[in-house]
């Protein structure tokens, strides 16, 4: 005779002396992060939500002024030039990141032992300080004596301005971004480590090249990892500010910067602590996060059509 033993079903929402000892010592874990986006994060967005709606210096009390800041939006053509700034860079540099990263993951890939060396070297450039890239940029960049130019003359080119021509400023910002591509290339090569091997020899049995094992197996194994880069990157190239400011805004005289190196997030922290117009810097940056919403849905919608999830 086989002996069955016996479900306790308790009533919907009753939980047991266990579960909410687990219970508490989740929220105790978790306490330090949810105060800490409490203060510095949602309070704050609220605050300046509050804000965007006033007059506000910070030497004087907010004044209500309704809805003249986001009028001044539409109006504002300095403005529609750093937003303007702030897109072109991004289309440059999301795909160029994404195309460099993924390059250099493949060649990791196939080093073997040695990939964990480079993958240092790579990551590196990620974590140093902004304003020490910025710095360092300035002179690899500087037309007279960067190393940029001096090698473009060593090959007989004559180097264009990247500091003082306002056409070039922006694509030398491009390429300084190139320099901290290492934490996309180590999501690649993560992403690369998990597709299985079994798959590239069932297609090499069947006669595909290596372009065609790159297209039909490595894009869409990997295509979730390349959807969260394309995502990640594009809201960080959008609120791109302490390398470029340390470049052309730090010493207050940007020169031909004023114009090609203004991205968004500078002009909005010059309204902000230049010029103490809080509450016109907080309607901007409302703007902004509009903006980068709905990209990032636009985003998540057309996902579908060709991010691959196993199992799904």
């Amino acid at each position: 005779m086989t002996q069955q033993s016996a479900v306790v079903v308790r009533p919907f929402g009753r939980t047991t002396p266990l579960q909410r000892n687990e219970m508490l010592a989740g929220l105790a874990f978790i306490s330090p992060w949810f105060i800490g986006f409490l203060v510095f994060t949602a309070g704050p967005m609220i605050a300046s939500l509050g804000l965007a709606f006033t007059e506000y210096d910070v030497l004087n009390p907010p004044k209500f002024v309704g809805l003249q800041n986001f009028q001044r939006l539409l109006t504002d053509p300095r403005l529609g030039l750093s937003l303007g700034n702030s897109i072109f860079y991004t289309v440059l540099h999301v795909p160029l990141v994404m195309m460099v990263a993924l390059g250099l993951a493949l060649l990791l890939n196939r080093v073997g032992k040695a990939a964990g060396f480079f993958r240092t070297v790579f990551y590196l450039p990620s974590i140093t300080p902004a304003v020490a890239v910025g710095a360092l940029w300035l002179w690899i960049l500087n037309p007279r004596i960067g190393l940029i130019n001096r090698g473009l003359a060593l090959l007989g080119i004559a180097g264009p301005g990247w500091t003082t021509d306002p056409n070039w400023i922006k694509p030398g910002i491009v390429l300084m971004s190139l320099w901290s591509v290492g934490s996309t290339v180590i999501l690649y090569l993560a992403a690369l480590r998990n597709v299985p091997p079994e798959l590239y020899e069932a297609a090499r049995i069947d006669g595909a090249n290596g372009w065609q094992q790159f297209r039909h197996i490595t894009i869409p194994m990997i295509s979730g990892t390349v959807f969260f880069t394309l995502v990640v990157n594009t809201i960080a190239s959008l609120q791109i500010f302490t390398e470029v400011y340390t470049m052309y805004f730090g010493n207050m005289n940007s020169g031909a910067a004023a114009s090609a190196g203004l991205f968004y997030n500078i002009y909005l922290f010059r309204q902000a602590f230049e010029f103490l117009r809080m509450g016109y810097a907080s309607a901007m940056a409302w703007l902004l996060f509009v903006i980068i919403m709905i990209l990032t849905v636009i985003q998540l919608r057309t996902s579908n059509r060709w991010v691959y999830y196993e199992g799904a």
